[in-house]
């Protein structure tokens, strides 16, 4: 994901992208803070964004991120977001299989939406 441009790393850029409508995912440390866990609740306060509390502590999300001590980031792409949950689920059906089918779910309506886009502007005919 971080290859890919695709993730927001820590608080301020985690917040920052689900008001903006982008974050799909946003993805929380197993011991991150109380302050930590009550900003990210009031960041997806009338969002479309899931919180997933991550089994992982914030040294091992900041490791597998590539960055420095961050408890909260989120997932840009439904893409990858999909293929995390997908893949956290597998791991613990019964913690993240319900959010899993619920991404499922908003990915292929979104799939469904950009299939029935017109693929040209009306009116935009060139003479």
């Amino acid at each position: 994901m971080r290859k890919a441009g695709r993730v927001e790393i820590g608080e301020i850029n985690t917040g920052a992208a689900v008001k903006r409508g982008r974050a799909k995912l946003l993805l929380l440390a197993a011991d991150a803070s109380d302050n930590a866990k009550k900003r990210a609740e009031g960041f997806l306060t009338g969002r479309r964004a899931l919180l997933v509390p991550l089994p992982y502590t914030k040294d091992e999300l900041s490791e597998y991120l590539g960055s420095g001590a961050c408890s909260m980031a989120a997932v840009t792409d439904m893409g990858l977001a999909d293929a995390f949950i997908s893949a956290m689920a597998e791991a613990d059906p019964a913690r993240y299989g319900e959010t899993a089918l619920e991404v499922k779910r908003r990915k292929e309506k979104a799939a469904r939406r950009k299939a029935d886009r017109p693929k040209s502007k009306p009116g935009r005919n060139k003479a």
